[in-house]
């Protein structure tokens, strides 16, 4: 993937979700706006990290390159070229994909 034109501030991830495969149910091509975006992402851009009480850095779970499982309606959707991105929060990461 090529590099990002953006930094991504405190505990938040870039990612690219992965793009959905064309759906078939009974014969019926569903249109773009009517399906679901996939909560599939790979980490492109990571912040530098949140700061716990004592003033220090907690580390990210995730690192740039990880495929990852995000939440249904988190993050922002940003567009960067031509590519479209979700900026998000890494709480709303809930796995990382093996």
């Amino acid at each position: 993937m090529a590099k990002t034109k953006i930094q991504p501030l405190g505990d938040r991830v870039l990612v690219k979700q992965s793009e959905e495969k064309e759906q078939i149910k009974g014969g019926i091509i569903i249109p773009d706006a009517a399906k679901e975006k996939s909560q599939e992402a790979e980490v492109v851009a990571i912040g530098s990290g949140k700061l716990d009480n004592a003033g220090k850095r907690i580390p990210f779970e995730v690192k740039v390159g990880d495929k990852v499982l995000i939440s249904k309606y988190g993050g922002t959707e940003v567009t960067i070229g031509d590519e479209k991105f979700v900026l998000l929060r890494e709480d709303d990461i809930v796995a990382i994909l093996k």
